[in-house]
């Protein structure tokens, strides 16, 4: 049986953009898909931290040092510029796997340039 586990995080990322018209997905600074071990048209959740929204679409790359977190498509009714949101991506872990895995956390400052990258703990396997 494999479980659903977080693999990486960009967290309080700040909305630059939103993008009604453009086909759909969330542009992303290259460096930060970098950092979080993300790859173009990989899929990703988004929680909107301001307004409570949440949704998934998949990355797309954005300018390399642009700061750039543009939300595009039909979700980019669910945002404004200046939102903070989580960019989630998760993978799927077989037992053996787990006591292993460590997320990648990416936290940046309001211009989305990176201030720190932590490895999470590892996962704590239960036997009851």
């Amino acid at each position: 049986m494999t479980r659903f586990f977080l693999r990486c995080k960009i967290h309080r990322a700040t909305v630059t953009e939103a993008n009604v018209d453009y086909e759909g997905s969330i542009t992303i600074d290259r460096d930060l898909l970098d950092v979080a071990g993300l790859q173009p048209y990989e899929k990703v959740e988004i929680y909107n931290v301001t307004r409570g929204t949440r949704f998934e679409t998949y990355a797309i790359e954005g300018e390399a040092g642009a700061g750039e977190i543009c939300v595009n498509g039909a979700a980019a009714h669910l945002v404004e510029v200046g939102d903070l949101v989580i960019i989630a991506c998760y993978c799927a872990l077989e037992p053996k796997e787990v006591a292993g895995h460590r997320p990648t956390l990416v936290f940046v400052d309001r211009r989305n340039r990176i201030r720190t990258i932590k490895h999470a703990e590892t996962a704590k396997t239960v036997t009851v």
